[in-house]
């Protein structure tokens, strides 16, 4: 077939759609020749054109009477010279880096190596033609009705993020329609956003949803890649989880799903994977930015560019140092934002993102670049602050505009609950914001978002179920996953009442909770670990798409209990700015305007009601504490520009095994205070009653005073 081909233009890259046809732009500085190849709905290789035209190193031509839904990948030639770094190989179909939509699965049993796969020698090249092995890309038409579409803009210090997976939320929920259960617009339908409301979160963040490939060694193993992070695609949402196909229905289907959640004021994060791609390493296969051009893109050795700089633990690193991989970023980063609406993202491994020569840096080109764009000036930058290589751990040291997930948090209050010695004074930097790594660089509380799991380790109830990792079903013998004692199940085997309930546990695990849900900063919920999802002692799912990870919507008692708990937990917190403030708290006393009255908005207090010494900060065996949170000293104004006075709170915390008697200061307001939580209370934990001047916290609980007058509100159950 004879395609009509015009010069077209540079800018924007990828496949656009016009009245004339459609434009591709395609980056390579290396190439030689750059051709473009179309296919039928079967894989069939129909037609192939050469992009005559070239513009600052982008390949360029329209073609007439091209329009959606049309198949199509690249072949580039250039030098083969992998010991300098040059991987070109006209013989393996590519991905375009900016394909919107991909079609069909990588086939490991086809030629997609450009090496010769089968001897090993990665310096020779293979001849063989890939392109049965390789998804290829859709056309896409942008056009979408997003009608009066608006972002709920929650503020960040008022978000309660949900982690949660597309496919797991929703694939076993008989509420859900069958067709649409593990899809996008399963997420979207009335039972999930009637979950997610009365739940009370603010925000989703989904695990990865760039196209992505299963790699190989879990093909042969009969697993697949569940959580996503092996991205091929930084434009298209990944079709696996579209009940509309993979011919770009995925597209319409994903903004569907973000319109939907926008429409009850849920916010939608993702989780990007911006610091390595699926290609691996020097051994990996040739898909996309590997054989585009293998030096642009990625970070390979100074002194023996054969091989590639890793950072990320997966074989390759992105060479972010390059303008034009910085501009792939920020222009995959805005089409999220521009075209497909979402909110915010979740950045996996940023410090690699950071690393210009080698050491992590705060001023990288990456977050100069991010900071002065204004298409992102208002969504939501979280960083997973740490990478693989040396130096990569940098909780506190991102930039200002960056909230990043305190795994310091994570891990102070896990040894806390455990029981560990010595996490007292920790353990008070965590619960009031982590001052201590955000306040002096002028960043707030919001900018910790608190965790006390994640997909990445136990789920919560495995957490005080288990002491050691069971990971057989991943095929590698237990020696994937941490290794980190992180988990606890308290010794508490056997311990359950005439109903089989282990009360104890339920009681660690709502302990857990309501440590997240009360301390400042932002909290986010692994999805599931609020109806107990267990993964068996699993700690690294990362290749389980199955029972093992799916939600479970078959609720026992207990589940259903520990459901209505966490729900009841996030809607008092965000009833309470209080529980959520915007400032860091100044420990110290604090004038009213107008009023001779001088308290303090945080105060910390011991068994007999005196404020806590330094010399019992650092005790080691101190497993207790109480903290009185002022509400007459909040800092907040309403939309009039009043000051808002919330209730006070007194919380008690309490690790040890044996209950502990505290004396009840005062409350700032005078008013009595009334008991509105309670750990220990299994079947009716938010029971209200007012209490007197002492007050017993039993072994293993929190307990929660307030000097307001609160009402329950029933409906907001499940």
């Amino acid at each position: 077939m004879n395609r009509t081909l015009l010069p077209g233009r540079p800018y924007p890259l990828g496949a656009t759609v016009s009245p004339k046809g459609t434009n591709f732009a395609i980056f390579s500085e290396g190439a030689t020749q750059v051709d473009l190849c179309f296919f039928d709905a079967n894989g069939r290789q129909t037609d192939c054109v050469t992009l005559r035209e070239r513009t600052a190193y982008v390949w360029h031509g329209l073609v007439r009477e091209i329009k959606a839904g049309q198949l199509y990948g690249y072949r580039i030639d250039g030098p083969w010279e992998p010991e300098r770094g040059a991987r070109f190989n006209r013989n393996k179909l590519l991905v375009d880096p900016y394909a919107e939509a991909l079609c069909g699965q990588v086939d490991w049993k086809r030629p997609i190596f450009g090496y010769d796969n089968a001897s090993g020698d990665d310096l020779k090249m293979d001849t063989q033609d890939s392109a049965d092995g390789v998804p290829k890309c859709v056309v896409v038409d942008s056009k979408f009705d997003w009608g009066e579409d608006c972002r709920p803009e929650t503020p960040l210090a008022d978000s309660v993020i949900y982690e949660m997976h597309v496919k797991g939320f929703s694939i076993r929920n008989p509420r859900v329609p069958e067709k649409l259960r593990g899809t996008y617009a399963g997420l979207a339908c009335e039972p999930s956003i009637n979950y997610l409301k009365l739940l009370g979160v603010t925000a989703v963040e989904l695990l990865p949803i760039h196209h992505f490939i299963d790699e190989q060694h879990l093909v042969e193993q009969g697993l697949v890649d569940y959580w996503g992070y092996n991205t091929l695609g930084y434009f298209a949402p990944m079709s696996r989880y579209s009940s509309c196909g993979d011919i770009g229905g995925q597209v319409n289907e994903f903004k569907q799903m973000v319109k939907t959640l926008h429409e009850e004021g849920i916010e939608v994060i993702l989780d990007v994977v911006y610091n390595h791609t699926c290609e691996g390493n020097q051994t990996g296969p040739t898909l996309c930015w590997k054989g585009v051009c293998n030096t642009t893109y990625y970070r390979v050795n100074e002194q023996n560019p054969r091989y590639y700089v890793d950072y990320t633990g997966t074989g390759n690193t992105l060479n972010v140092r390059n303008p034009q991989v910085l501009k792939m970023l920020m222009d995959s980063l805005r089409y999220w934002v521009t075209e497909m609406h979402v909110d915010g993202f979740r950045f996996d491994l940023a410090a690699t993102l950071a690393r210009e020569l080698h050491d992590v840096s705060r001023l990288s080109s990456f977050f100069d670049t991010i900071h002065q764009d204004p298409t992102l000036a208002d969504v939501k930058l979280i960083a997973e602050p740490w990478d693989v290589g040396e130096g990569g751990y940098q909780v506190g040291q991102f930039p200002v505009l960056w909230a990043e997930w305190n795994g310091k948090y994570r891990d102070t209050v896990r040894r806390f609950w455990k029981g560990d010695r010595g996490q007292l004074s920790d353990f008070g930097n965590r619960l009031t914001g982590s001052s201590d790594l955000y306040q002096f660089d002028g960043r707030k509380p919001y900018a910790s978002i608190n965790f006390v799991t994640a997909h990445d380790g136990f789920t919560l109830d495995d957490v005080v179920s288990y002491n050691e990792k069971h990971n057989l079903a991943n095929g590698e013998d237990n020696r994937d996953g941490s290794d980190s004692n992180d988990s606890w199940n308290m010794g508490a085997e056997g311990l359950t009442d005439d109903a089989g309930i282990n009360r104890l546990r339920e009681r660690q695990t709502r302990n857990f909770l309501a440590t997240l849900m009360l301390s400042q900063g932002v909290p986010m919920l692994n999805g599931g670990d609020e109806i107990a999802r267990s993964q068996l002692g699993n700690n690294n799912c990362y290749c389980q798409d199955n029972e093992l990870t799916w939600h479970d919507w078959d609720l026992d008692e207990p589940r259903k209990r520990l459901r209505d708990f966490t729900s009841e937990l996030i809607h008092f917190r965000l009833n309470h700015p209080n529980l959520h403030r915007r400032k860091f708290f100044q420990d110290r006393e604090i004038r009213q305007k107008g009023e001779d009255l001088i308290e303090k908005d945080i105060a910390w207090f011991n068994t007999d009601g005196n404020q806590l010494s330094e010399e019992a900060w650092n005790t080691e065996w101190n497993r207790s504490v109480a903290i009185l949170l002022n509400g007459q000293t909040l800092q907040v104004t309403d939309e009039n520009g009043k000051q808002v006075i919330d209730d006070s709170f007194f919380l008690v915390v309490n690790a040890s095994e044996d209950g502990v008697e505290y004396a009840l200061p005062g409350a700032p307001s005078g008013r009595p205070w009334c008991q509105v939580m309670d750990t220990e209370n299994i079947d009716m934990p938010f029971t209200h009653a007012e209490v007197g001047k002492t007050i017993i916290v039993g072994g293993r609980a929190v307990k929660l005073f307030s000097d307001g007058s609160i009402e329950r509100d029933p409906s907001r159950l499940w």
